[in-house]
């Protein structure tokens, strides 16, 4: 608009000093979001009807709070988990670790398709200590594993984000719990991460089933005779197509390295077995097998007395992580440690005495 001086004024110019209403009211929208929060917050109750009734959701709501590390989570969870246990404990839990390049989601998710057509329910866990970023192979597997992602019998659920290997292994340990308190009678237990997680997982399960390739020689080289020893059984994958007499050849040499071990304490020494996850040939077998494993050590109580020997192994490990995290968060410790450990390094106190000064300060604080 033109002044009669010539000048110009701008519509913005004509509304100033005029005050816009908020177009938002930011209280309203908190108390809103707060009240739909509360809403969606489940009671103890709400979680084991859930569980119970196999309802997914809840099912994966409550192994969230299983693995979170919140104090209010953890409570909440523990009685989720408590509750849970008169109902667990009829699965058979499976163990499945392979050296790299094995073809172990190819293997899962066949095998899993074998096991769920035989009216069984799946539940596919994963043991990951390693990896932050890709939270375990198993999360970027499920896109892979279409057709038992997809299953009705089956539940995929990807490992805990990385952490220590025993935080992690618990974890996966009191999801098993709820997992079958869901109906899921065959648990897979994978592990994603190398090294240790092997025995981690070893400690949970019932039946351990190594994964491995044909080329036997340089394979026994290179494998830890200590993860040889804890297997219920091989499996040489990939026998198909030129593979097949390399895979028959590995069978042979795998079988002969078995029995240099001393007889298995389950009554039942381990087999080798070639199959394809491709092709389904094999898998049917190595089914059976497991089963045939499960009657006899249920028979002979080896499986009472493992389990048993699992849930002991987990109460004190449980106790030690405690104990540790406890130690290391402790204010004062937490000031002194670094004094106590360059005093070491330096050479003007021993590993041994810096370590009991250390400990004592912690008992006497925590009177």
């Amino acid at each position: 608009m033109e002044h009669q001086d010539g000048t110009f004024c701008s519509h913005m110019e004509e509304k100033k000093g005029v005050e816009q209403p908020p177009t938002t009211n930011n209280d309203a929208i908190l108390k809103f979001k707060q009240n739909k929060r509360k809403k969606l917050q489940l009671q103890l109750s709400d979680y084991i009807e859930g569980i119970l009734q196999g309802n997914i959701t809840i099912l994966s709501q409550a192994i969230t709070l299983i693995e979170s590390n919140l104090p209010e989570h953890q409570e909440l969870a523990q009685q989720i988990i408590h509750a849970c246990m008169p109902y667990s404990g009829k699965s058979i839990r499976i163990g499945i670790t392979g050296v790299p390049g094995v073809g172990k989601s190819t293997f899962i998710e066949s095998f899993g398709k074998i096991i769920t057509s035989h009216n069984n329910k799946l539940a596919v866990l994963a043991i990951d200590p390693s990896s932050e970023r890709t939270k375990g192979s198993i999360l970027g597997d499920k896109t892979r594993m279409e057709l038992l992602s997809t299953d009705p019998n089956a539940y995929i659920r990807p490992s805990p984000s990385a952490g220590s290997l025993g935080g992690v292994a618990r974890k996966t340990r009191e999801t098993i719990i709820v997992c079958e308190a869901a109906g899921y009678n065959v648990i897979f237990v994978e592990t994603v991460g190398v090294g240790q997680s092997e025995t981690a997982v070893h400690s949970m399960v019932d039946f351990f089933l190594l994964l491995m390739l044909a080329g036997a020689g340089d394979q026994l080289q290179g494998i830890k005779r200590g993860i040889m020893e804890m297997a219920d059984s091989i499996a040489i994958t990939k026998s198909d197509g030129e593979n097949k007499d390399k895979a028959n050849m590995a069978k042979i040499e795998y079988s002969s390295a078995l029995h240099l071990f001393p007889t298995h304490p389950s009554g039942m020494n381990p087999e080798v077995f070639v199959c394809s996850a491709i092709e389904n040939q094999g898998l049917e077998k190595i089914w059976k097998h497991i089963q045939t494993y499960i009657q006899t050590t249920q028979a002979n109580s080896f499986f009472t007395n493992k389990r048993n020997s699992q849930a002991s192994f987990w109460m004190y490990e449980t106790i030690h992580s405690y104990l540790k995290q406890n130690f290391y968060a402790h204010s004062v410790i937490s000031e002194k440690i670094s004094e106590y450990e360059q005093a070491v390094i330096q050479g003007n106190m021993s590993s041994f005495m810096a370590a009991q000064e250390l400990l004592d300060i912690y008992k006497h604080t925590n009177k």
